[in-house]
């Protein structure tokens, strides 16, 4: 299960639902639920063809995502990496540690301490090979 368009999408949206209500990603995961997930999932290839800011806005609106206080592109000191790139880390993180469900293993991801990591845009952590944030995912911490 390498290269999950669906999947690519689903981590996107999170990112950019994220940076819009400034919230944790893994609040957004949360708020989304796995229901929505699974639908957001299903039906990736047609949300696809919209564009990403009204996805988020019915899915910031139906699922009740408020404004937080999280900012993690202004406190970024370098160049902001565009949410689809943060949405391809968590793809391929989700594809290398996954078991039997798919969507489980995304809200695993996302409530896990990576989110932290993955979040922090003045560190190079998201720019490490997924080899290495696999290890990292399963080891529990940052790997020297």
């Amino acid at each position: 299960m390498k290269n999950d368009i669906a999947l690519f999408y689903v981590c996107s949206l999170i990112e950019f639902i994220g940076r819009k209500q400034r919230q944790r990603r893994a609040d957004v995961a949360a708020l989304l639920g796995e229901r929505t997930l699974r639908h957001i999932y299903d039906y990736s290839d047609v949300l696809h063809c919209e564009l990403i800011e009204r996805v988020a806005d019915e899915f910031i609106t139906s699922s009740g995502i408020p404004v937080g206080d999280f900012d993690n592109e202004s406190a970024c000191e370098y160049e902001v990496p565009d949410y689809w790139t943060i949405g391809e880390v968590y793809e391929r993180l989700i594809e290398d540690v996954c078991g039997d469900d798919l969507i489980r293993t995304l809200m695993e991801v996302y409530s896990s301490w990576i989110d932290a990591a993955i979040s922090n845009y003045n560190s190079d952590f998201f720019y490490q090979p997924r080899d290495y944030i696999r290890e990292c995912y399963r080891e529990g911490k940052v790997l020297e």
